[in-house]
């Protein structure tokens, strides 16, 4: 279970200014995008819209690569299958410290070792004005006041960030 936790942060991690793009369906596109990434296990893509923060905590982006793919054989080898990674919904867009930011709702199913695991769990979004697209963080993590404080130095929010609900289910 430790190495699905592990994959949860990294898969969930998975990711401030333009009128256009700094929109909810922006943010649901730019999830699903993410989404369907790690379906794919398209970790450059999965990467794209991760938080550089967490990145360079992973040593670079070269490093994280190396992470995921090094993650996902040994599941895969052991009989890990990701059977849905589907996002549900995107909070409303609110601009703290300077950043347009959002809570997205996602869904995941997996298949290992004689186990289904489902989980419903969260994403903070935080709109990338360079890139115009919106970067993504496993919103979980936030909550954990030492680890926020490397990524997201001096956080505070608003939003609220509901907990994750994990459910394990015998085949």
């Amino acid at each position: 279970m430790n190495k699905l936790k592990k994959l949860m942060l990294l898969v969930l991690i998975a990711t401030s200014v333009n009128v256009f793009s700094q929109t909810k369906a922006d943010a649901l596109k730019d999830a699903k995008t993410t989404s369907k990434a790690t379906l794919d296990m398209d970790f450059e893509t999965l990467l794209n819209y991760t938080l550089p923060s967490v990145l360079d905590m992973m040593g670079g982006k070269d490093a994280a690569m190396q992470v995921l793919k090094t993650t996902f054989d040994g599941m895969k080898a052991q009989g890990f299958v990701f059977e849905k990674a589907d996002i549900i919904s995107v909070s409303e867009i609110v601009k703290e410290q300077d950043q347009f930011r959002c809570v997205v709702e996602g869904y995941n199913q997996m298949k290992m070792s004689e186990q289904r695991i489902s989980s419903k769990s969260y994403l903070l979004g935080i709109y990338n004005e360079t890139g115009k697209h919106w970067w993504f963080i496993e919103a979980k993590q936030l909550k954990n006041k030492a680890l926020a404080d490397n990524i997201l130095p001096n956080f505070e929010t608003a939003l609220d960030i509901p907990e994750d609900d994990v459910k394990v289910e015998k085949l």
